[in-house]
Order: C-alpha cells, then sequence, then structure tokens
C-alpha cells in the first residue's frame, strides 16, 4: 500500500506549466500523446459533431489549463465559459487567450481537430475560433455551494469536466457532492461531459506527488444516475503509454444529460 502523503491539486502549489509540459506537450516521445491528447479530442469531435450534445453556452471546468477538449466545442457553442481553481492557472491559461509571449501552444491539438474535420489548412483559424468563443476566464471553490459566488452564471446547455473530480476529491462521498455542484450549473436537459482517469491513485508534477481518487467505471455511472442523469454515451480506452508518472489503468469519457 501506498503509504507517501499525496499533495491535493487545489490546496497545494501547483505547477500548470509543468503539469502541461509533463502530460501534453507536442515534445517528440511524449508518454501520454494517446490517451491524454488525441483520446479526449476524438470523443470531443463525435460529440459535437454528430449532434448529441448541442446549445450556447458551455462551462468547462477542468484540470490545469487545459482546452484542447474544446475545439469541436467551438463549432456549436457561441459562449464559452472557463473556471479555474488555482490563480496559476488562470494565468496560464489567459496568457494563452491573449497570445502572449511565452504562452502554451495547443498547435498539435488544434491540428489534430482540424483534421478530424476536413480542414487540415485552417489549424490556425480553429485556434482563433476557440479563442473568439471563450468569453471569460473566471475562478471557483468547491467550498461554496455555488462554486462561482459572488458571480452567478446562466444555466449551461453542457458543462466538461476533465479530472477535476478526480484530483479535488478525497473520498467518494465528496466526489458525489463535486459532482452535485457541477450538476447546478446545468439546465435540466443539458449534458454533462465526464474525461476520468480509472484505478489511479496519483500523478507527478515536477518531482511532487498528487492525489487521484481511485474509483472504476461502475462507481462513475451510478453517481450520475443518483444525481438524476441518463447516460447516453461512453467510451473508456485501455492505458496505452508505460510510464510512472501516474498509475491510472485507463481513460474514461461519458455523456449524460441532466432530467431533472
Amino acid at each position: 500500500m501506498d503509504c507517501e502523503p499525496k499533495k491535493f491539486y487545489h490546496e497545494h502549489d501547483f505547477d500548470s506549466r509543468h503539469y502541461l509540459e509533463t502530460y501534453y506537450s507536442d515534445k517528440p516521445g511524449m508518454a501520454f500523446a494517446e490517451d491524454s491528447l488525441k483520446f479526449p479530442v476524438v470523443i470531443s469531435h463525435y460529440l459535437f459533431s454528430s449532434g448529441i450534445v448541442k446549445g450556447d453556452v458551455l462551462i468547462d471546468i477542468s484540470s490545469g489549463s487545459l482546452i484542447h477538449h474544446l475545439y469541436s466545442a467551438c463549432d456549436v457553442f457561441k459562449d464559452i465559459i472557463l473556471l479555474k481553481l488555482n490563480e496559476r492557472c488562470t494565468m496560464e491559461t489567459s496568457r494563452w487567450k491573449d497570445t502572449r509571449t511565452g504562452a502554451f501552444t495547443w498547435a498539435h491539438a488544434s491540428s489534430h481537430a482540424a483534421k478530424l474535420e476536413g480542414k487540415s489548412a485552417e489549424i490556425q483559424d480553429k485556434d482563433e475560433q476557440l479563442k473568439t468563443s471563450i468569453s471569460h476566464v473566471i475562478s471557483c471553490d468547491f467550498e461554496n455551494e455555488n462554486i462561482t459566488y459572488p458571480v452567478v452564471l446562466p444555466l449551461a446547455d453542457c458543462v466538461t469536466s476533465l479530472l477535476i473530480l478526480d484530483f479535488i476529491s478525497n473520498n467518494e462521498d465528496k466526489y458525489i457532492k463535486n459532482l452535485e455542484k457541477i450538476s447546478k450549473l446545468l439546465r435540466p436537459g443539458g449534458h454533462v461531459i465526464i474525461g476520468a482517469l480509472l484505478n489511479a491513485s496519483y500523478f507527478l508534477v515536477a518531482g511532487e506527488k498528487f492525489h487521484i481518487l481511485k474509483y472504476d467505471e461502475s462507481f462513475v455511472k451510478a453517481a450520475l444516475s443518483k444525481l438524476g442523469f441518463v447516460i447516453d454515451y461512453c467510451a473508456v480506452q485501455r492505458r496505452r503509454d508505460d510510464s510512472k508518472l501516474t498509475d491510472y489503468k485507463a481513460v474514461m469519457f461519458i455523456a449524460a444529460f441532466k432530467t431533472k
């Protein structure tokens, strides 16, 4: 049993840039290209281009400064709002959105999205389209019942969330409570899309070990059902790469609509 104490994403100093460089970069031999980069882009493209998920307002609350899963979303949603728990993540996201010097490049992700859409010659346009669609980058706090307090957001047609529930929930009850708070951002009939790591317990960032809540596919499905969601899509990809940076066994994307 691993008894080494772990840090929590939302409580301790989290190096958002190192996180991006380690798990989401375009550097040769990057260990997680299939699972962390290509899989989310492919699934997002399918969900948004197929018409399963649609609307006007999308709220995203994902780990770090992740935006690559939103390239297909900006073809559908006119208004995308990003929520961030860490100031460093907010700054990193804003640096990319404002095209500032030194911003992390997502060209490899936008290229993949553009190719899926048959628009490989429009990679730069794809990046600018997403930046234009993002109207706000807002701080949030799961200690509040309204996680964006004092800001009250319009109810979204879709809420996307990659890994954040895995990172900030210290047990299953807390996961369900945090998921319930996310669901309050969503209108009845709207969709939640969750990206998750299955059977994981940690990930490393800049040599520091961070917590991941360990659970399986059935737990997430049961949690969504308990909160009044009906699942209409689920995809699980077994881990493709060997690395001691993290110990997850599979990556899952699940989409469900809110019934009440």
